[in-house]
C-alpha cells in the first residue's frame, strides 16, 4: 500500500465504526499558553478531556500533523541519526468521549492491524498497566482480558507507570494505557530471543506502533488520583512508522512518505542516499525538517527569534547547515524542495498547495540569511583559533557565543576546529548551555494550584451585547505562581470580559461582590475554552453573586481598532489585489498591527490609496451585521474568508461591515463611523512575502497627526519660517554637498602631503622601507594615506597606531610586491589588535583594526613592526 492508501484506510475503517472523521487541527497553536505546537492527536480535544467543552460527537478519528522538538525521545539533534526520529509527523488517532471504552478500543485496533492491514498476528505484542502502589491503582485486568481474546498469554505483558500510564501534565486527566508492539526481526532471530524479552528495551526492531490510552482518572495538584465521571479513549499511532512496517522497510525514511523528497535532494546535490555516513544523515535531516518548516509557515508561523518562530528558525538552520556541510550546498536549496512536498502531501493537506509561493519565498529568504551567518561564524571561529594558537583549544564560552548569538551549531564548530588541528572545550560549552537552560526554566516555571470548584455550569460570554452584568456566580478559582509571584484566576458562569484571543488583547475592569468588595481584573485570557479573569486577589466570599464591569473606554478603543483591521484587509485587497491575505495581527487599545501576504514593499501612492479607502469606509458609517451561529457553508456563501492556520468550529460568527465579510470572534464597533479616523504609522517587512502595517485610530490618530505637525513647525522654525520649506531644505542639501566636496578635496590634499612626508621619512629595515603613523588621526585619513602609498611605493610597509575620539585604531599596509611574496595585512593585524583589546581585518594589502584600550597602542605598533619586517 502507498502511504496515501494507508492513511485513507485508517480513516475509512473508523468511519465505518461510527466515528466522525475530522480534519487535522493546525500544527501551530495560537490560543493555548501551555503549548506552542500540536504535539499529539488529542490536543484539539483537550477542552473536552478537561471538561470545559461539550463534545459535538461521541466518536472521532483523524490524521493529525504534529511537531515535537523537545522532551523525552524528542531531542532535535537526534533527528536524522536513525530511521525513526522526526520533528514533524502524522499521528493517526481515534477517540471516544464517554462512549466506548477499553474492550472496543482493543478489538478495533486488533481488527484494523490484522484484517485490514494484514499484519502477521504472531509478530504482535500488547502491554497493559501493572498498577502502582504509590497511586493505589491495581493491574488493568479489563484491558488484559480484552487482549487475551486475541493474543496468547506470553504476548500480553505488563508494564510499569513509566511505560503504561499516560498523563497530560503534572495535573489533569490521565490513565493506564495499552501499547501494541511489533517484532520485525527474522524468524531465526526470534527463535534465539523471544520478542517479549525485547519489548520496551529500545530495540530498533521490536517497536511500539500504537498506544491506546484509557482516560479514567484526574491527577490533582497534591498528586492523588480521582476517578473521572466520564471515561474517554485517546489512541495514537505514528503514521510514518506504520508505513515503514506495511511497506516492509527498515527505516521510515525509506518509505514513500520521504522517498520523493530524498530523491529530489539527490538530484540537487549530486550525492546518493546510498553513500551512507554523513550524506545519508544529511538527507534524512533535510527530508524531515522541510516538512516541519513548510507546514508551520502554512499554518501562519513565520521563522523569528522568539517563541514558536525561534523553533522553526532553529529547525530550518539545522537543515541548511547539514546541506552546507555534507552535501556542498552554498545556495538556497530547501525552497526548491517545496514542489515535491506539495506533490506528496498537498492532496491530504490543501493548505500546502494554497500557500506554496509564500512558503517558497519565506524559506528562500531565511536560507540566504543563514548562509551569510555561516560565513560570518566561520570567520569569527578562525579569528578565535588564531588567538588560541598556543593551546589549540576553542574556549567553551567562545563556542557558546557562536552557538547562541549567531546560530552556529557546536558540532560544526568541532568539525571546522578539527580540520585545523584544534579541539573545542565541550565541558565549558555545556556549562554555558546549562546556564541558559536554567534561565529559561526559571523564566517559564509555573505552579498551578487545583481549581476550587463552587458550581458546575457552562460559561457564557455576553460581551458582544453588554459591558456590565449582575447576579453572576463564581464557578471556580485557583492560585498560580509564576516567577515567585502569585496570580489569581477566576471563572464565572457569565462574563462580559473578552479573553485574549485571535490577536485581540483581553479586557480589564473590576468585579464587585454583594458585600461591596471590589477587585480589579488585570487581564482576561482564553485557555482550554475557559474565559479566565486574572484578579489582583481572591474574593473574601466566593459563594456570593458578583457584578462584572469591563473598562468601557479601553474596550471601545480596542473594538474600534479591531474593526479597522477588517476595513484595512478589504482596502488592501482592493488596492493591491486579491492575493492579499491576513497573516497575523495584534489589536490593542492604543494601536494595531496587521500582517498580510504581499511580495514587495508598498509604494507611497499605494499607502495613500489604502489610507484614503479605509477612511472612506469609516465615513460611510456601515453598521455591524453579524451572524453568530452560521455554519461554515453558510459563512462561505456570505463571502467570508477562512484564514489558513486558524481552527474553526462547526458554528462560526460572521462579521460584516459593508462589503467586508470575515469570520471573527472578536469585539467590534456598532458603526464604522465611531472609529473617527485611521492613520498608517509604518509599513515594513516581516518575512519574504509578508508585510506589516502599524496604524492608529481615533484619538491616537489625531495625536499622531499633531505630533507630525509639531515636527514640521520645529523644522520650519529652523529655516526662519521659509514660505517654501521644501525649496529651503533642497538648498541646504545642495550647499552641504558642495561643502562636503570641498572638505574632501582638502582632505585628499592633506593625505597626499602626509603620504609624501611618510615616504620621504621611511626607514630601511631589512629588505623593506618602513613608515610609522602615530598620534591622533582620523581613520579615514589614515586609510587614504595608505592607499596613496600602496599605488606608488615598492617594498614598502606602513604601520599605524593612533587614537581618534579617544579610541585606539591600527592600520597596516603592504605594497603590492610584498603581497605577491605572501604578506597578508588582514591576518597580521589581528595579532597586534590584541594589545588594544580589539579585532580587525581586511585585504592582504591593507587592513585596519579598532579596540577599547588606548594604553596598548605602543605595544600594538611594536607588534606590527615586528611582524611586518620579519
Amino acid at each position: 500500500m502507498t502511504s496515501k492508501e494507508i492513511r485513507q484506510k485508517y480513516l475509512d475503517f473508523f468511519a465505518s465504526k461510527g466515528h466522525t472523521v475530522v480534519p487535522s487541527a493546525p500544527m501551530v497553536i495560537k490560543n493555548d499558553p501551555t503549548l506552542m505546537f500540536t504535539n499529539a492527536g488529542m490536543n484539539q480535544f483537550k477542552d473536552i478531556f478537561l471538561g470545559n467543552s461539550t463534545p459535538k460527537f461521541l466518536r472521532a478519528a483523524d490524521s493529525q500533523k504534529c511537531l515535537r522538538v523537545s522532551g523525552k525521545h524528542n531531542d532535535l539533534e537526534a533527528v536524522g541519526h536513525d530511521g525513526r526520529h522526526h520533528t514533524m509527523f502524522e499521528m493517526l488517532g481515534n477517540w471516544s468521549f464517554g462512549d466506548y471504552f477499553k474492550t472496543e478500543a482493543i478489538d478495533w485496533a486488533w481488527e484494523l492491524l490484522t484484517e485490514v492491514y494484514k499484519i502477521d498476528k504472531t509478530k504482535l505484542y500488547a502491554t497493559v498497566f501493572e498498577g502502582s502502589e504509590e497511586d493505589g491503582t491495581l493491574l488493568d485486568t479489563e484491558a488484559q482480558a480484552a487482549w487475551l481474546k486475541h493474543l496468547p498469554a506470553d504476548h500480553v505483558l505488563t508494564g510499569n507507570k513509566h511505560d503504561n500510564f499516560w498523563e497530560m501534565g503534572d495535573t489533569g486527566p490521565c490513565g493506564p494505557c495499552s501499547e501494541i508492539h511489533i517484532d520485525l526481526r527474522s524468524d531465526e532471530e526470534i527463535a534465539k530471543v523471544p520478542g517479549r524479552e525485547l519489548v520496551n528495551t529500545d530495540n530498533d526492531e521490536v517497536i511500539e506502533i500504537w498506544n491506546l490510552v484509557f482516560m479514567q482518572y484526574e491527577r490533582k495538584a497534591d498528586g492523588h488520583l480521582e476517578s473521572l465521571p466520564a471515561k474517554n479513549i485517546d489512541t495514537g499511532m505514528g503514521f510514518e512508522r506504520l508505513c515503514m512496517i506495511l511497506q516492509n522497510k527498515k527505516s521510515n525514511y525509506e518509505t514513500d512518505v520521504f522517498s520523493g523528497l530524498i530523491g529530489q535532494v539527490e538530484a540537487l546535490s549530486g550525492h546518493k542516499y546510498a553513500e551512507g555516513g554523513n550524506v545519508e544523515v544529511a538527507m534524512r535531516v533535510i527530508a524531515d525538517h522541510i516538512r516541519a518548516i513548510a507546514f508551520s509557515i502554512a499554518d501562519g508561523q513565520l521563522p523569528s527569534n522568539v517563541k514558536a518562530g525561534y523553533v522553526i528558525r532553529r529547525i530550518l538552520r539545522r537543515a541548511v547547515r547539514y546541506g552546507y556541510t555534507f552535501l556542498g550546498f552554498s545556495e538556497p536549496f530547501l525552497c526548491r524542495l517545496i514542489p515535491q512536498l506539495v506533490a506528496d502531501m498537498g492532496d491530504a493537506y490543501p493548505e500546502l498547495k494554497a500557500q506554496q509561493q509564500l512558503i517558497v519565498n519565506v524559506i528562500k529568504e531565511e536560507e540566504n540569511a543563514f548562509l551569510r551567518t555561516l560565513d560570518r561564524g566561520i570567520r569569527m571561529l578562525e579569528d578565535n583559533m588564531a588567538k588560541n594558537a598556543a593551546t589549540k583549544v576553542v574556549a567553551g564560552p567562545d563556542a557558546f557565543v557562536l552557538y547562541d548569538t549567531y546560530g552556529f551549531p557546536i558540532d560544526l564548530t568541532e568539525l571546522i576546529a578539527a580540520e585545523k588541528g584544534y579541539t573545542v572545550d565541550l565541558e565549558g560549552f555545556n556549562v554555558e548551555l546549562e546556564k541558559q537552560k536554567e534561565r529559561a526554566r526559571n523564566a517559564t516555571a509555573n505552579e498551578f494550584g487545583d481549581w476550587m470548584v463552587f458550581k458546575e455550569a457552562d460559561v457564557e460570554f455576553v460581551g458582544y451585547d453588554t459591558l456590565r452584568i449582575k447576579d453572576v456566580h463564581l464557578l471556580k478559582q485557583r492560585t498560580v505562581k509564576q516567577k515567585n509571584k502569585e496570580y489569581y484566576q477566576l471563572v464565572f458562569d457569565r462574563t462580559p470580559f473578552y479573553g485574549e484571543m485571535g490577536g485581540q488583547v483581553g479586557d480589564t475592569g473590576f468585579i464587585e461582590g454583594e458585600n461591596g468588595e471590589r477587585i480589579q481584573i488585570l487581564n482576561t485570557i482564553k485557555e482550554n475554552n475557559l474565559t479566565i479573569h486574572l484578579a489582583e486577589r481572591l474574593p473574601s466570599v466566593s459563594t456570593q453573586t458578583f457584578y462584572l464591569v469591563v473598562d468601557n473606554v479601553r474596550r471601545r478603543h480596542i473594538q474600534n481598532n479591531h474593526t479597522c483591521t477588517h476595513l484595512l484587509h478589504q482596502a488592501l485587497r482592493v488596492v493591491l489585489g486579491t492575493h492579499v491575505e491576513q497573516k497575523g495581527s495584534f489589536v490593542g487599545p492604543d494601536y494595531f498591527r496587521f500582517d498580510f501576504s504581499h511580495f514587495q514593499k508598498m509604494t507611497d501612492e499605494e499607502l495613500r490609496l489604502v489610507e484614503t479607502r479605509v477612511n472612506e469606509l469609516i465615513r460611510a458609517n456601515f453598521p455591524l451585521v453579524e451572524k453568530r451561529d452560521a455554519t461554515m457553508e453558510e459563512a462561505r456563501k456570505m463571502g467570508a474568508m477562512a484564514l489558513f492556520g486558524e481552527k474553526y468550529g462547526d458554528v462560526v460568527r460572521v462579521v460584516r461591515f459593508g462589503d467586508s465579510v470575515e469570520l471573527c470572534g472578536g469585539t467590534h464597533t456598532p458603526y464604522t463611523g465611531t472609529i473617527g479616523l485611521f492613520k498608517i504609522v509604518s509599513e515594513s517587512a516581516v518575512a519574504a512575502g509578508v508585510r506589516r502595517i502599524e496604524a492608529v485610530t481615533g484619538a491616537s490618530a489625531i495625536e499622531s497627526i499633531h505630533h507630525t505637525e509639531d515636527i514640521m513647525k520645529a523644522i520650519k522654525g529652523l529655516f526662519n519660517n521659509a514660505p517654501d520649506l521644501t525649496a529651503a531644505i533642497e538648498k541646504l542639501v545642495a550647499d552641504n554637498a558642495d561643502a562636503r566636496k570641498q572638505l574632501e578635496a582638502v582632505a585628499a590634499e592633506k593625505a597626499a602631503v602626509l603620504a609624501e612626508k611618510l615616504e620621504a621619512e621611511a626607514q630601511q629595515v631589512g629588505e623593506v622601507r618602513l613608515a610609522k603613523l602615530e598620534g591622533s588621526l582620523d581613520p579615514a585619513m589614515a586609510r587614504n594615506v595608505a592607499l596613496l602609498l600602496q599605488k606608488k611605493a615598492q617594498a614598502f610597509v606602513l604601520a599605524g597606531a593612533f587614537a581618534f575620539d579617544g579610541k585606539p585604531n591600527l592600520v597596516l599596509m603592504y605594497s603590492n610586491d610584498l603581497v605577491a611574496k605572501g604578506k597578508n595585512a588582514g591576518k597580521d593585524i589581528r595579532e597586534a589588535a590584541k594589545f588594544i583589546q580589539g579585532g580587525g581585518g581586511g585585504q592582504p594589502g591593507l587592513a585596519t583594526a579598532g579596540g577599547r584600550n588606548p594604553e596598548g597602542l605602543k605595544d600594538a605598533l611594536d607588534k606590527l613592526v615586528e611582524i611586518a619586517t620579519a
